[in-house]
């Protein structure tokens, strides 16, 4: 996927959120991931992207 390629989904992603709207928003994102694993066929890559998606805690979080 080029950068141009990347922008364009992304952008498209940010505009069906803004249509949904807030409340529709993390069932739509839920939906859109489940969908992604399912073309990804790759059990370990799911997860490790799972993993990696997940936003690091900030150390005043953690004391």
């Amino acid at each position: 996927m080029t950068d141009s390629d990347l922008d364009l989904v992304y952008t498209t992603l940010c505009k069906t959120l803004t249509t949904e709207g807030e409340a529709q928003a993390p069932l739509y994102l839920a939906r859109l991931a489940l969908l992604c694993m399912t073309e990804l066929g790759d059990t370990q890559r799911a997860l490790s992207l799972i993993e990696a998606a997940r936003v690091p805690s900030s150390p005043a979080a953690t004391a």
